[in-house]
């Protein structure tokens, strides 16, 4: 029984709750892996203070779908990044609501996990590609604060980067 002990981590989320997780799950983390490489064996809950409850538990349900994947080190091949595709089980996966999917994100940034952190940017990339930005506006709820000449000037500045 305390080889089992030994391969489980405690988490604790920012609303105080306690959350138990595979270590190799765990380890998806980098932060959390190299913190453990860091200080050794754990013994009590290891505070996660950016993230709650909800949030932690569907990152880690990401990480134990994924666990067997090889472990992302940050430094892959920028190649396969720049796709917008993302496999089926995610993308159900970040079927979620906007603030939920932001919240996954933040936490997939603070929580050193690139491959989640990817799949959730390339999730708001599908969302925005195509769209204008009045659309992207009303997708996002986002205020428009720039008088029609700034809007003017800002598309003849960036008139470059538009598809033709």
């Amino acid at each position: 029984m305390a080889e089992d002990n030994q391969n489980m981590l405690s988490f604790l989320s920012n609303d105080g709750k306690t959350i138990d997780v595979p270590r190799d799950v765990a380890e998806r983390s980098l932060l959390i892996k190299n913190m453990l490489d860091d200080i050794g064996p754990v013994t009590e809950a290891i505070p996660i203070p950016n993230v709650s409850e909800n949030v932690l538990n569907k990152v880690l349900e990401w990480c134990t779908h994924h666990r067997s994947d090889p472990p992302s080190t940050g430094d892959e091949d920028d190649s396969r990044r720049k796709t917008t595709d993302i496999e089926e089980w995610d993308q159900k996966f970040m079927q979620v609501d906007q603030e939920m999917l932001f919240e996954i994100i933040l936490a997939a940034n603070y929580l050193d996990i690139k491959p989640l952190l990817d799949i959730g940017c390339k999730t708001v990339a599908n969302m925005i590609k195509g769209k204008s930005p009045e659309e992207i506006r009303k997708t996002f709820n986002i205020q428009n604060d720039f008088t029609p000449e700034e809007e003017d000037q800002i598309r003849r500045e960036n008139e470059w980067a538009e598809d033709r």
